[in-house]
């Protein structure tokens, strides 16, 4: 069985994910709400455990980042489902990155940091360039193609 083959088996072909129905705009608005509080939640969750358990600690970080951007995007059937994720992830980062005034440190200059905010931030892009069931950012629906009308066709 070929790599490509295992993928599809678990995440679905191209023209399946497309051929999926969007989720009514109500449940998708209060999606987006609740992705960007987990995209903080995980970011929080990260900075800690990349520290605290070293190597395994930064893969099993990456993986939470990487499962939230994906899922949002194919919970929401839109890019932006992976965007709210991501601008939540990435702005609680941005807050842990700050030192603060007693000396205290998040996250440090230290490789598996630097690896955690460049690969989650990698992931996030990735996942929020793949093709989505929407053919615009927020789901609104493509228009249909134009038609031509010859004279023959009236």
């Amino acid at each position: 069985m070929r790599p490509l083959d295992v993928l599809h088996a678990l995440l679905g072909t191209r023209e399946q994910r497309l051929a999926e129905p969007l989720p009514p705009r109500g449940p998708r608005i209060a999606a987006y709400v609740v992705l960007f509080l987990l995209g903080a939640a995980v970011s929080v969750c990260g900075a800690f455990v990349q520290t605290l358990w070293g190597g395994f600690g930064v893969v099993l970080a990456l993986a939470a980042c990487g499962g939230l951007f994906y899922g949002g995007l194919r919970a929401t059937g839109t890019k932006l489902g992976a965007g709210c994720a991501l601008g939540g992830w990435f702005v609680v980062l941005a807050v842990l990155l700050a030192p603060r005034p007693e000396g205290d440190l998040v996250l440090s200059a230290t490789a598996s940091a630097y690896l955690y905010l460049f690969g989650g931030a990698l992931l996030g892009v990735v996942c929020a360039t793949l093709p989505t069931r929407s053919g615009f950012l927020f789901g609104v629906p493509a228009p249909e193609p134009r038609r031509t009308v010859r004279d023959g066709d009236r």
